[in-house]
């Protein structure tokens, strides 16, 4: 789904508290019942409460479901956008909201900018988008979810990648740094370079040599990517330097699929090198003999990310994404369509398609 924004400096203190409740009550209600709405908000007399409910219904930020044996509404992906912009906001992290600026296998950016101009990346995570698309008849894991439980999936996800950025760019990782995070949503400082697989490389063999010494170092500190491959790696225009992208899979070297994750993450860098650049390197590493413990940055992102329990539900469902494939990172038009008979297959309504524009003024949340 598309990031509309257009609602989002009208909205009144009645709505987001109806909001907010509506996301409250879908901890326990796939539909939540509208006296559950009423009771949540605090709001006195039905009468606001049905005409913010009027209003979030409007503008796709909450929905009926068809043939539902109450009267309720269910969270929309964009009434949770909002809700997270409406944090950022209120925070400072975030001011107006730009243009798309890339689309990955379960998530959407877009360049924000703070009151001061400033550029960020704000990363969305949406899981759910490859289950539906790609993978409806595989395993009961993935057919029986919900919206609901996708939120939940993408929460999580924007919680654990936000606490290994957070990790990483303090132990001078080459990583964007992390700015803020709220529900599935994070915010990051914009580093203005192309990817890998598009990049300007002037010479792979120092390049390629970078990001074998980057894998071992973060196997060094107890880590494994997960996903080392020419989309999640940016390359700096000037100084050749990499910076690494995308960490909601990242895992420790104690897991149990560390080797197997470390030597994919080794064969993705030199399979693309060969076919890009026609380089194979002279050393055949490395290997996961070669990796010497130095540090516990693994045992730190566990000790402040998500539980052990939410992690492995977590790695369960990006193991699935992953096994797809990378061409799954360019998305073609037709996602949309596909996300919609989603919705469908749901007996859900769809949620609002309109461009992002900037907003400068959310009264509101001011």
């Amino acid at each position: 789904m598309k990031l509309n924004t257009h609602a989002l400096r009208y909205l009144t203190h009645d709505d987001w508290r109806v909001l907010a409740a509506v996301e409250q009550g879908s901890k326990n209600h796939e539909v939540v019942p509208t006296p559950l709405i009423i009771q949540i908000s605090g709001l006195r007399g039905a009468s606001g409460v049905n005409r913010a409910i009027s209003t979030l219904a409007k503008n796709d930020l909450i929905a009926k479901v068809k043939n539902a044996k109450y009267d309720g509404y269910r969270l929309t992906y964009g009434g949770l956008d909002y809700l997270a912009l409406h944090a950022f906001i209120k925070r400072k992290s975030a001011y107006s909201v730009g243009n798309q600026i890339g689309i990955g296998k379960e998530s959407d950016i877009f360049v924000i900018a703070d009151d001061s101009g400033t550029q960020r990346v704000l990363k969305i995570h949406r899981l759910g988008r490859i289950s539906f698309r790609a993978v409806k008849n595989q395993r009961d894991y993935l057919r029986k979810r919900n919206s609901a439980s996708w939120m939940y999936m993408s929460r999580l996800a924007a919680e654990r990648e936000y606490s290994f950025m957070k990790i990483l760019y303090d132990n001078d990782f080459p990583v964007p740094r992390p700015i803020d995070q709220a529900r599935h949503c994070i915010v990051m400082e914009m580093i203005d370079e192309f990817p890998l697989r598009t990049a300007d490389v002037t010479d792979p063999a120092p390049l390629y040599k970078k990001l074998m010494d980057l894998i071992l170092k973060f196997a060094s500190q107890g880590l494994i990517h997960g996903d080392f491959n020419e989309f999640n790696i940016l390359v700096r225009k000037e100084t050749q330097e990499p910076v690494v992208i995308d960490f909601p899979q990242m895992i420790s070297i104690n897991h149990p699929n560390a080797k197997d994750q470390f030597e994919r993450d080794v064969e993705c860098i030199k399979t693309f090198f060969h076919k890009k650049y026609r380089y194979t390197a002279d050393d055949e590493g490395p290997f996961w003999e070669d990796v010497e413990r130095v540090g516990t940055l693994d045992a730190l992102a566990e000790a402040s990310g998500i539980s052990k329990k939410q992690a492995k539900e977590l790695e369960k469902y990006l193991a699935e994404v992953a096994a797809k494939g990378e061409e799954e990172l360019e998305l073609e038009g037709s996602d949309d369509e596909e996300e919609d008979s989603e919705e469908e297959d749901d007996e859900e309504e769809e949620d609002g398609q309109d461009k992002p524009v900037h907003e400068g003024d959310e009264k509101s949340s001011r």
